[in-house]
């Protein structure tokens, strides 16, 4: 069971972390300055979100076979690796079954080291994405197809579902020890401090993934409750040339609270759409063609409040 000190015991360590960060500005006000500058670029980069790196998709095949997309994150809230012998520590957010389970995703994040290390390099890219194949077949219980392709597009679903589905974790350590006492100096509170943490991070990914026998990466799960969202009135029109051939499908969205286009978040791939604007509305739909994502567009009509989407047919 894990101890939890006395809420007496925790304000008297609040009270002398406090008091020895008064006497380090006061004693020497550089190495303050310094101290709280290191404090506010970690905790910039503890909450930096993570951003779409590429989308990979293969096929399950047991427990029962379907698409499987898997966002490849790039998220610095994750460590790089110590060194190119140790594991590679990854975040992984939970398999969602999307679209009445016609396919499901998955959303891994590395360190962006990581990532921008092997994209130079085909090969060690390959194997990363074996690796990862391989983890998400072990920690998900399931049985993957060896073939996989990268998608054109780099990331399967919503910006804000892939955000929530890696978020959450473990609060940060706290900044002074359980076993504080009153003796500890001011270089052991700044020894202690200095120390980056990792605990939200999940943990670690052998680069000899074929000789483990457990689960070697900890999941994170999101912390926030699930936002309820409006589902907006929205017309599907799919044009055809005279001889009936499709050329393009529009979409027109209501959105009569949005007053600019820069409020929707967009993801489009070539058989879905999703149109999310936070805390109020979501729309996802399956297409009845496969689009060209790439050459989408979208308009917003202020005076109407209505989006129109446009997704040529290839």
């Amino acid at each position: 069971m894990e101890h939890i000190l006395p809420w007496k015991d925790l304000l008297a360590q609040v009270t002398q972390l406090w008091s020895m960060l008064d006497e380090m500005a006061e004693s020497t006000p550089d190495s303050y300055h310094k101290f709280m500058q290191q404090q506010l670029e970690g905790a910039k980069q503890y909450c930096a979100p993570p951003e779409p790196h590429l989308c990979l998709q293969t096929h399950i095949l047991d427990p029962s076979e379907k698409s499987l997309f898997i966002n490849l994150c790039s998220w610095k809230r994750v460590p790089a690796p110590i060194s190119p012998t140790n594991p590679i520590p990854l975040s992984a957010g939970p398999l969602e079954e999307v679209s009445d389970k016609l396919y499901s995703i998955i959303d891994i994040a590395y360190n962006p080291t990581v990532l921008q290390k092997r994209e130079e390099n085909q090969a060690e890219m390959d194997q990363l994405i074996r690796l990862t194949l391989k983890y998400v077949e072990e920690h998900y219980s399931l049985s993957l197809s060896h073939s996989y392709h990268i998608a054109t597009f780099t990331l399967k679903g919503s910006l804000r579902r892939m955000k929530q589905s890696l978020r959450g974790g473990p609060p940060p350590a706290p900044l002074v020890n359980k076993n504080t006492r009153n003796d500890l100096t001011l270089d052991q509170i700044r020894h202690s401090l200095g120390k980056k943490d990792s605990s939200n991070a999940t943990l670690l990914l052998n680069k000899d993934v074929k000789q483990s026998k457990v689960h070697l990466i900890e999941e994170i799960a999101s912390m926030g409750l699930p936002e309820e969202f409006i589902t907006p009135a929205y017309e599907l029109t799919i044009v055809k040339d005279a001889n009936r051939k499709p050329l393009k499908i529009e979409l027109k969205v209501e959105l009569p609270e949005v007053s600019s286009v820069s409020e929707c978040e967009l993801s489009i791939s070539r058989d879905d759409v999703i149109v999310e604007v936070p805390e109020k509305y979501r729309l996802q739909l399956n297409l009845p063609e496969l689009v060209d994502e790439e050459a989408t567009t979208a308009t917003f009509n202020k005076r109407n409040g209505v989006l129109l989407i446009t997704m040529p047919i290839p």
